[in-house]
């Protein structure tokens, strides 16, 4: 099976990753709620995974956006 890389976004509350699905989805940016890969050490047990991979785009949304997140991680799953 092949893995495929992609950034991880990860939160130290549930309602800030729900909160991101739902601005994510309202602004048709790429991703999904995944559970936490358990190469990933975070506050909460979702995160969001996008193949898009740059770093500052994300970054400058989510600021945009009021979205707390705790990091970015580039996985392979």
């Amino acid at each position: 099976m092949k893995k495929t890389d992609y950034l991880v976004i990860t939160f130290s509350e549930t309602t800030m990753a729900l909160y991101m699905e739902k601005m994510c989805r309202r602004n048709e940016k790429p991703g999904r709620i995944i559970p936490l890969p358990r190469e990933i050490d975070a506050g909460c047990g979702l995160a969001w995974a996008t193949q898009q991979k740059e770093k500052k785009p994300w970054e400058d949304y989510l600021l945009k956006q009021g979205i707390e997140y705790e990091s970015m991680v580039e996985v392979s799953i």
